[in-house]
């Protein structure tokens, strides 16, 4: 019994999409194009409403911690997927391999939670405009990110422990692109009822929990803007909304599909893709829509990356 309580796996081998490792010259660049766009987007994000005071705002603080955890949640996954692209043995430790699902979950969860706390921000400006400065204030914005931040790592430390307790004794071929719980599931060598009801459970909480409250806050953002009497009130006030309403239904479309189930796993294929689209493109996704499409961030980024160019040109003449 001791034995078999000990797993004898010291490594895990990811083996990502084998029918696609021939086209491994035109993957990597395309892949490596997509996270540096991720990552140099969100830096400029966070820089420009960090230096531009016209942003120092509850909402566009809450944008750039988002593009913080957006470039800390890509770290966690993609720089693995590139190396796996170009070495033939695509191997992980083992601790490696739970090191990279507890960041990849608890990113994920804090992600859920700021955006929550990013729809109670536009729910007090649309709904109650003139109690907004003292219900928001800086340090009331501060407090809900860093509470954001602090469930988000709490939430998958029960996961990772009870997986980490696991033997696992026989293939250590993970059939997926980045560790995970389903799939570290379909590899233990015991019953892992238990592990998929906690994962279940937890889950259902904070996707379902977070999904509510921003759908009830959206609701009542609906009929506060339905109440505007000019067409072009309601288009202002709805404008600063869109954006984030889209980022929240792709966003927890994704998940809801990877992570609230009571078996171990779907398709493996299946998975693979939603992975795909969960942990790569909607990063982008999010840059694109939530940041780089917002008008007051455009023009601070055309005003800092541009205009004083210009000044200093004519300085120097």
């Amino acid at each position: 019994m001791d034995s078999w309580n000990k797993s004898t796996v010291t490594e895990f081998i990811l083996i990502g999409f084998p029918t696609l490792y021939e086209y491994s010259p035109f993957l990597f660049p395309c892949l490596l194009l997509v996270y540096l766009l991720t990552i140099s987007g969100n830096v400029l994000i966070f820089v420009i409403v960090r230096v531009d005071s016209r942003l120092h705002t509850p909402m566009y603080f809450f944008i750039s911690v988002l593009s913080l955890l957006e470039i800390c949640y890509t770290a966690v996954t993609i720089p693995r997927m590139l190396i796996n692209i170009l070495v033939p043995r695509k191997s992980i430790s083992f601790n490696g391999c739970l090191l990279q699902t507890y960041f990849f979950h608890s990113l994920g969860a804090s992600e859920c939670y700021l955006l929550t706390a990013m729809a109670y921000d536009r729910y007090l400006a649309i709904c109650k405009p003139l109690h907004y400065t003292t219900a928001m204030s800086a340090k009331m914005a501060l407090r809900l990110t860093a509470t954001c931040f602090l469930c988000g790592f709490l939430c998958p430390i029960t996961e990772v422990v009870l997986i980490s307790r696991l033997p696992f004794c026989g293939s250590n071929e993970i059939q997926h692109i980045f560790c995970d719980f389903p799939p570290l599931l379909s590899l233990a060598c015991t019953d892992t009822s238990l592990n998929v009801l906690v994962d279940f459970v937890i889950n259902s909480f904070i996707i379902l929990v977070t999904f509510l409250c921003i759908m009830v806050s959206y609701v009542r953002i609906i009929l506060a803007i339905l109440k505007i009497r000019t067409s072009v009130g309601r288009m202002k006030a709805f404008s600063t909304c869109v954006s984030h309403l889209s980022i929240v239904l792709v966003f927890f479309s994704c998940i809801v599909f990877m992570y609230v189930r009571l078996t171990k796993s779907y398709s493996l294929y299946y998975d693979r893709v939603l992975a795909v689209i969960y942990s790569v493109l909607t990063p982008v996704f999010n840059l694109m829509i939530y940041s780089l499409r917002n008008k007051e961030i455009q023009i601070a980024i055309k005003w800092h990356l541009f205009n004083r160019r210009e000044c200093r040109r004519e300085t120097n003449h």
